[in-house]
């Protein structure tokens, strides 16, 4: 598959489950090929998170990022950015939902990242607040499991107040209001969720000009 495209396009996008589908495909490609979700990964849509915390706060050094909940593709994303371009992240996950332990020893080594059980010791200080569903897709069936495990870890109003008086609330959307995030906060005056659903389109458009220009196709 991966050369027989490679012969009709200029790029590949993959969302898929496995990590290793990407890196198979990848291997064989002859063109550039995009993580658009994985289980492990969610590379685009942190793209999108970091220019949204550009746009905001003017850039990401010296800021400290608080993610909330399941330890999952975002947060692993996260991890990932954090170590490419060094700010602070903290990670409060509940036992046995904590965020990818390779990728953590290894980001771990180049830039400050905690991972707690404690909301609120994410939060404190922290310049970014940003959370994702408690059940992803394919975790339905997890879903009553999930409630319960993640009781605790909803972004209110509350925990905001915790964070910098400037600070930011994102999320990559659909939420579950009053689940991992009330009401009061996705719809609140610190929330950008907004311009973070519409920084997708732009990065987008940004990695796909890059990739396509490396291969003289501007």
């Amino acid at each position: 598959m991966a050369r027989v495209l490679s012969r009709y396009v200029h790029g590949i996008m993959i969302r898929t489950f496995a990590q290793a589908d990407v890196i198979e495909l990848a291997r064989y490609a002859d063109v550039p090929v995009i993580n658009g979700l994985t289980d492990l990964q969610h590379p685009c849509q942190v793209l999108a998170d970091l220019m949204t915390v550009q746009e905001c706060l003017g850039g990401w050094n010296g800021k400290s990022v608080a993610w909330i909940g399941d330890g999952n593709n975002m947060a692993n994303s996260w991890m990932d950015a954090a170590g490419v371009l060094g700010f602070e992240l903290r990670l409060a996950c509940p036992e046995g939902y904590e965020p990818d332990h390779q990728l953590f020893e290894r980001n771990s080594k180049l830039t400050n990242i905690l991972i707690t059980e404690l909301p609120e010791e994410a939060a404190e200080g922290a310049h970014v607040i940003t959370t994702d569903v408690w059940a992803s897709m394919g975790q339905e069936g997890e879903a009553e499991t999930r409630a319960l495990a993640f009781q605790g870890y909803t972004v209110d109003e509350e925990l905001m107040a915790l964070a910098q008086p400037n600070a930011i609330f994102l999320h990559c959307l659909p939420a579950h209001r009053g689940e991992e995030v009330t009401e009061g906060v996705i719809e609140g005056p610190q929330s950008k969720v907004w311009d973070e659903a519409e920084n997708r389109l732009h990065v987008q458009k940004a990695l796909l000009a890059m990739l396509m220009a490396e291969r003289g196709e501007r």
